[in-house]
């Protein structure tokens, strides 16, 4: 006799549901991820290795600071800010190629940098090209924003530095001046130009201009020179590189004038390099940690707690540029670029830790300036300077 197979097991499956037991349930799917919320990509240019190497990490400090704040607050309108970073080596023409492949290639909204007067006025013109707003932290130079209508910076010009250090010497006594600086630095000489207008049409003297070449060693030629004019004060517009080398130099061949400079000298290396030799001399800058200030109390100790040591004015001034990038998308409602070029460019009163911008038609900012002093081998604050 054959049994059927298929009838027994259709009389169990009969049998045990008449018996209550059922199949267990399939479990519950778990509920769909929503996908990550797509971010601002933001480009940052900057000198992270080279000769202005140490501005660039400075500034870099800065903007990482400011962007893990924004992000911590839930971004800007709710999407968290993307800082994609290229380093430009210290060279303009790499810093022109960083734009490119940063809005070509990597798609960013907008871009901060470059820190040297020299990189940014290569890159601009590309930004420009691009149709992509470039904020720059630190670039001096007066004619950077002449570009065109995409390029923005959150540091005051060599017009208004230049003037600085002129009001400076005149506020010690000084009436006569010699001047150092370096021919192929479109840095140095736009701010030759801005203080020695100032000081001579205030009735002040320049008893000798000498110049030098970038990287040299012995300046003793220039030094000599400057000795014979017997000058009460040095106007040195430099970077830190040079300007520590050369006041080391004119302390060992007797010129004990106090020198006068620029933003470009304020690094940690200019300390070290320079030693005893650059105590009592005295330079223009954007920020100072000592200002006394609740806003600057606050920033400085967020940013040692996140980095350690006290910033540079390059960390605040990238600290503010994201800041201000940041106020400029909020308020276009997006990042369309001619939306966020006339927002960036209509704004006033804009409260950040270099002191309040407010831009004026070429999209320069009106602020005041610091006056530091180097003694005891540290930055020292000294006064504010109103614009």
């Amino acid at each position: 006799m054959k049994f059927n197979t298929s009838a027994l097991a259709l009389g169990a499956a009969v049998f045990l549901s008449a018996c209550g037991k059922t199949p267990a349930p399939e479990a519950p799917k778990a509920p769909p991820t929503p996908p990550p919320v797509k971010g601002i990509p933001v480009g940052a240019f900057l000198p992270l290795s080279g000769a202005q190497a140490a501005f660039g990490q400075s500034a870099l400090a800065g903007m990482k600071l400011a962007v893990k704040e924004w992000n911590a607050a839930g971004g800007i309108s709710g999407k968290p800010v993307d800082l994609v970073i290229r380093d430009t080596e210290s060279d303009p023409e790499r810093a022109a190629q960083a734009v490119r492949e940063l809005v070509e290639k990597e798609k960013v909204v907008a871009l901060l940098g470059e820190v040297t007067s020299e990189s940014s006025l290569k890159a601009a013109p590309v930004a420009g090209e691009l149709g992509i707003p470039m904020i720059s932290p630190g670039s001096t130079h007066s004619k950077l924003t002449a570009a065109g209508p995409m390029i923005f910076r959150v540091c005051y010009s060599d017009l208004f530095q230049g003037l600085i250090m002129s009001k400076f010497a005149r506020s010690i006594g000084v009436s006569s001046a010699a001047i150092l600086w370096d021919p192929d630095s479109e840095y140095s000489a736009d701010l030759v130009a801005s203080f020695e207008k100032d000081f001579l049409d205030h009735g002040g003297k320049i008893g000798a201009k000498e110049t030098y070449r970038k990287g040299s060693v012995d300046f003793a030629s220039a030094l000599q020179a400057i000795k014979a004019a017997q000058p009460e004060v040095i106007f040195l517009p430099s970077y830190f590189t040079d300007a520590a080398k050369i006041i080391r130099q004119a302390r060992t061949l007797g010129l004990d004038q106090p020198f006068i400079g620029t933003d470009g000298w304020e690094s940690q290396e200019f300390l070290s390099a320079g030693g005893e030799a650059v105590n009592n001399t005295y330079f223009a800058s954007h920020f100072s940690a000592g200002e006394p200030s609740e806003k600057t109390a606050a920033f400085v100790k967020s940013y040692h707690e996140a980095n350690g040591g006290d910033p540079l004015a390059l960390a605040a001034l990238g600290y503010d540029s994201v800041d201000f990038l940041a106020d400029g998308i909020r308020r276009a409602g997006g990042t369309d670029p001619a939306a966020m070029q006339a927002s960036l460019a209509a704004t006033s009163g804009f409260e950040g830790v270099t002191g309040t911008i407010t831009l004026d038609a070429e999209r320069n900012p009106s602020k005041s300036g610091i006056v530091v002093r180097v003694s005891d081998g540290k930055f020292n604050y000294l006064e504010t300077v109103a614009p």
